[in-house]
């Protein structure tokens, strides 16, 4: 495929707030890895899709895959989905009432004045129950993409990580933030993520599939595998992204969600669950563990300069698997909550 046509299908692959995406290198990394031999690929960790999203455009059959279900629906509608798009009257309908329908009232009873207004909660439990109900597992998961980018889009610093609807109600003048997005309906936001979805659906070359497991039990047999693990910084604190947006999780799991639920947090966490990949005493083992299951496939990893493990580390992790190892720098790499800008993006390729 021309340089130019891999560019212009990647452009339609929507904007996100998802804290960690690699939206502005996605077409970098696959274009640094077009150069060696595969066609099948998994996306260990897929978040946003957008590295997936490239390596379909570039013709590659790709699986995408991510343990958390708000991030599957994403490889769902945008990966493995070939030519299903939603239609206005199904968007339109999202938040609406439909008489003779019953609808559960969870998140107005247990987020009362946490994330979103009690008329906002109402039309997100009004959402989930007609989300449910839509039988075409493509249309559902553009309409969950729509309904979750909307709840990010509504929240200050776009996370879920404290109880602080105050930001956006109190009567005072700000020097950060968005108010016209915070404020702006879910009905809008849904309308304007939806079309966007849309756009960005398209047909590729080789079959795409998206699935939703812990990695270490995917079954092998890749060409290549790629790796975006969470992030952990030189302080030792890793990327929890159930507990960051464990309220697009929770929606996921809207019938079994109550029991799922840290009720000592302000914010209605999600109970925690030790994640080995984001504490600095486990990631390096997980590493070697993720790079022995996969050995028989290229190995490419992206991560931060400034992360533990170090990058000299991971390389050296690598060349026990593989006897050639590249380590690329992809650019700077600074997050919006971030003051650190010396950070470089960097990938590392295991192959031979």
């Amino acid at each position: 495929m021309a340089k130019r046509d891999l560019l212009g299908q990647f452009s339609r692959f929507p904007h996100t707030r998802y804290q960690g995406s690699k939206r502005k290198i996605a077409l970098d990394i696959v274009r640094r890895l077009l150069r060696l031999d595969f066609e099948t690929v998994l996306d260990a960790f897929g978040g946003t899709g957008s590295v997936a999203y490239a390596f379909k455009c570039a013709g590659k059959s790709v699986t995408y895959n991510d343990i958390l279900r708000f991030n599957h629906q994403v490889g769902l509608a945008l990966i493995e989905n070939d030519e299903v798009r939603i239609g206005a009257e199904t968007i339109d309908g999202i938040g609406a009432r439909l008489e003779g329908r019953d609808y559960e009232d969870f998140i107005e009873r247990t987020f009362s004045g946490v994330y979103y207004t009690d008329e906002e909660n109402r039309w997100l439990d009004t959402a989930v129950g007609n989300l449910r109900q839509i039988p075409d597992r493509y249309v559902r998961a553009l309409a969950w993409f729509a309904v979750c980018q909307a709840a990010i889009a509504k929240r200050p610093y776009n996370l879920f990580h404290r109880s602080n609807l105050y930001m956006r109600t109190a009567d005072v003048s700000r020097s950060f933030g968005n108010k016209a997005s915070w404020d702006r309906s879910f009905d809008e936001h849904v309308r304007v993520f939806a079309a966007q979805a849309n756009a960005a659906v398209s047909r590729g070359d080789a079959g795409c599939r998206a699935i939703c497991r812990d990695v270490l039990k995917v079954p092998p047999g890749f060409d290549l595998v790629y790796i975006d693990p969470p992030y952990i910084s030189r302080s030792g604190v890793g990327v929890d992204y159930r507990d960051f947006y464990h309220f697009l999780e929770g929606m996921l799991h809207y019938g079994e969600w109550g029991p799922m639920i840290d009720r000592r947090s302000k914010h209605r966490r999600l109970q925690r669950a030790l994640d080995p990949w984001s504490a600095p005493s486990t990631c390096y083992q997980m590493l070697s563990r993720l790079f022995d299951h996969f050995r028989d496939s290229i190995l490419a990893m992206s991560y931060r300069s400034d992360g533990i493990p170090t990058i000299r580390e991971i390389e050296r992790l690598l060349r026990e698997f593989k006897p050639c190892v590249d380590v690329v720098d992809t650019g700077a790499s600074q997050y919006a909550l971030s003051t650190r800008r010396s950070t470089r993006q960097v990938l590392l390729i295991g192959h031979g």
